[in-house]
């Protein structure tokens, strides 16, 4: 039962923290439609970011560390393949695409949503942004097939 109770915060953090970080595009999609709404909704995702996603990782991580213990083991391959894959993304999330998400709200505030500036500062962090999703899908394959590497 104690298991089952974890396993459901767990998965609750982690449907909390993909959510965020799939609602990234959505915001910037919006706000880009209008350039008078711009810098609020690159503020909302810094919000998102900094307030929700990260600090719900960091339960995804200590959850995830506490079931592999009580139910699996850190041997299993799988696991092993998550956690490099987790502490890789979330370092790389933390020390690039946050930095290159507030280095865009400056660029948009300093230059305005047309410069060149803001332009490179909106395409690296999506791209980053999109650097950071790729080992979470990894991460969400793993932890749903659980196969035998």
């Amino acid at each position: 039962m104690l298991f089952n109770i974890l396993k459901f915060f767990h998965i609750l953090f982690v449907i909390t923290a993909v959510g965020a970080n799939i609602s990234y595009g959505v915001w910037q999609a919006r706000g880009a439609i209008d350039p008078k709404h711009e810098s609020f909704a690159l503020r909302g995702v810094k919000f998102l970011d900094d307030h929700v996603a990260n600090p719900a990782y960091l339960l995804v991580l200590v959850t995830g560390l506490t079931m592999a213990w009580w139910h699996w083991s850190y041997a299993i391959h799988w696991i092993q393949a998550a956690i490099v894959l987790f502490v890789g993304m979330f370092i790389f999330a933390l020390a690039v695409y946050s930095p290159a998400l507030a280095r865009q709200i400056e660029a948009l505030d300093r230059d305005g949503a047309q410069s060149p500036a803001y332009r490179r500062a909106n395409l690296r962090a999506t791209v980053y942004g999109i650097g950071v999703m790729v080992p979470i899908l990894a991460i969400l394959f793993l932890m749903v097939t659980k196969p035998s590497l």
